[in-house]
């Protein structure tokens, strides 16, 4: 497993193709839990508005991609990070900075080489017809340290069903082109950095933006 502190992800070099920010509210179902006033939380990319659009023509009749957040901008990447290695230093006092720095990775990446902030990255799950959320074994931002790692995407203490409704969500996302950071089920990424290691790219689609 990859993980997004991993220096590999920080030497893929970055490239542009100048693609716009597209709302997904326009298309797609979006959820208001990380909605803010300025509306970026819904941004994202227009290649992976098309692949998410893709991927929901090969879900079951009846279920579709309910999209959490898209575009976050670096303060807001940043204060995520923090909160999170703080409340694991608290929590872990005896562990030295680097296991602190890489456990706080598994949930959120470090600003650096953030996936969300390039428009290029999805929080997302499944829901039915009437916005109704499928069985995913962990509700999306479950943390690693508070979920037992049940938040990974292959993790083996879920119900059959959570792990089902994974392997939907999975397949449809995959066969249009997107990529899994494996600690986060529900976050998926294109032609980012994580993106663009993982496929071989020499360069990224997208760099980080600052709206």
């Amino acid at each position: 497993m990859i993980l997004l502190s991993d220096p590999v992800v920080a030497a893929v070099v970055l490239g542009e193709n100048g693609e716009e920010l597209v709302d997904a509210r326009e298309v797609l179902r979006v959820d208001e839990r990380a909605a803010e006033e300025s509306g970026r939380f819904a941004l994202l990319r227009r290649g992976v508005i098309e692949r998410l659009l893709k991927a929901q023509a090969e879900l079951p009749d009846g279920l579709r991609l309910l999209v959490i957040e898209g575009y976050r901008p670096y303060d807001a990447q940043l204060a995520i990070f923090n909160g999170y290695r703080d409340q694991l230093r608290s929590r872990y006092p005896h562990w030295p900075d680097e296991r602190v720095h890489v456990e706080t990775t598994k949930f959120v990446s470090p600003v650096e080489v953030a996936p969300h902030s390039t428009g290029g990255a999805v929080d997302l799950t499944l829901c039915d017809a009437d916005g109704n959320e499928l069985d995913m074994g962990t509700a999306v931002d479950a943390t690693p340290d508070d979920s037992d790692n049940a938040c990974f995407t292959a993790a083996p203490n879920i119900s059959a069903e959570a792990a089902a409704n994974r392997r939907l969500l999975s397949d449809a996302l995959t066969s249009a082109g997107l990529i899994n950071y494996p600690t986060e089920w529900w976050h998926w990424s294109y032609g980012e950095r994580y993106w663009s290691l993982l496929t071989s790219s020499p360069t990224t689609l997208y760099s980080p933006l600052r709206l």
